[in-house]
């Protein structure tokens, strides 16, 4: 990752970018909050809901950076399939999931997260992940620190306690996958919130040890990605690793991860085998 400080032009450029990402997203925290609950729904062909919310902080959001930053790429999970892959030309870009636990947003269940990610050159530097249960903004980016809301975030968890350490997991799950995470399950308490940016995000700021996901995308974790790496902790994917991303498509493949702790890291490593880049 290059040292944005050493080269004031471009950290000027990047921390323009992280202001105006911090205000865009706040501008949507007041439509997501109010709709809790109160939206419609349907399902898409992979089986997944999506709400006029959706669109909508979707289309605000990136309407206001795209206003100031016209050359940016902006890519969301609500992006139209008919684009079809998009190649990323330009050195910023900007990932989205508007409504993470669309799903429990609709039951009216708190447990969802506005999740968007500023990338450089293909690798998220900055995250921003709204945790709509806690009314709190966690964000941050490995050469700028993390944030809790508006405390200074404490680094990821520490050591493995098989009395005390939590993890998240999300469900369902293939037998396979079972197997492998059998010692985990049968040692750590486990949690299971419907939002994989806030399993993260819970991850990056110490409230969990870790977090394994085999079902989701790269809107899903981009900031999370970031939000990890701020507080001291690893992220790996089990497959290829999608970062420096250099193409775009809402049909891409799952990108499966661990990350969390290096404790924890170190061991779903060993569980899996040595898979996880």
């Amino acid at each position: 990752m290059p040292n944005f400080k050493r080269k004031s032009t471009l950290e000027r450029a990047v921390r323009h970018r992280i202001n105006a990402g911090r205000v865009a997203l706040n501008n949507q925290v007041g439509f997501f909050t109010d709709h809790l609950g109160a939206v419609a729904s349907e399902w898409k062909e992979d089986d997944t809901r999506v709400t006029f919310a959706d669109y909508a902080i979707s289309e605000k959001l990136f309407a206001e950076l795209a206003a100031s930053f016209p050359n940016d790429h902006f890519f969301s999970e609500e992006s139209n399939p008919t684009d079809g892959v998009v190649e990323l030309a330009s050195p910023f870009a900007w990932i989205l999931d508007p409504i993470d636990g669309t799903h429990n947003y609709y039951l009216g269940i708190p447990s969802c997260a506005i999740s968007l990610a500023l990338l450089y050159k293909g690798t998220p530097i900055y995250g921003y992940v709204y945790d709509l249960s806690r009314r709190r903004l966690i964000q941050g980016g490995p050469q700028y620190g993390l944030q809790d809301g508006c405390e200074r975030a404490k680094v990821v968890a520490g050591e493995l306690d098989p009395r005390h350490s939590t993890i998240a997991l999300h469900f369902p799950m293939q037998q396979g996958q079972l197997d492998t995470l059998q010692p985990i399950l049968a040692t750590y308490r486990v949690r299971c919130s419907g939002s994989a940016a806030l399993n993260i995000a819970f991850s990056a700021i110490g409230k969990l040890v870790g977090t394994i996901d085999y079902k989701v995308k790269v809107w899903d974790i981009a900031a999370g990605y970031a939000l990890v790496l701020a507080g001291g902790g690893e992220f790996r994917f089990i497959e290829e690793p999608v970062f420096p991303l250099q193409r775009f498509s809402v049909s891409a493949d799952f990108t499966p991860f661990y990350a969390g702790s290096q404790a924890f890291v170190a061991q779903m490593h060993a569980l899996s085998g040595g898979k996880g880049a």
